[in-house]
């Protein structure tokens, strides 16, 4: 069993700039990718970005690519998305997922665990 749990949202002016944190227990979290995916009222889940089990890589939607980076602390059992130029667009649940594999992936269906959210606003 994994538990995810996220923070660091909350209401931002467009332009700013916003840090989610996850944190992870329940099982060996550096063996595992991680990715941040969002959710925005009457919209799919979508992915955001990322990160195999080293950090080694990574990877980004084309919508925050430039703007969003993921990182994480094995050492820790956290990730992180932070997010600069934030735009209204940006709005959204986010949630934080732990894949099943080492590689990192878009696809939500390889993701097993996920967080229960997080809101991020940012007003125009």
């Amino acid at each position: 069993q994994v538990q995810l749990v996220e923070s660091g949202g909350g209401l931002v002016q467009a332009g700013g700039s916003l840090t989610l944190s996850c944190a992870a227990s329940g099982r060996t979290f550096s063996n595992y990718a991680m990715g941040w995916f969002r959710q925005a009222p009457g919209k799919e889940r979508e992915f955001v970005a990322a990160i195999s089990w080293s950090g080694a890589n990574t990877y980004q939607a084309d919508s925050v690519k430039g703007r969003f980076t993921i990182s994480r602390d094995n050492a820790n059992n956290m990730v992180y998305l932070k997010m600069n130029s934030l735009k209204p667009e940006d709005t959204a649940v986010y949630y934080c997922a732990a894949a099943r594999t080492a590689a990192w992936t878009l696809r939500d269906y390889e993701y097993g665990y996920w967080g229960q959210g997080t809101q991020v606003t940012v007003s125009s």
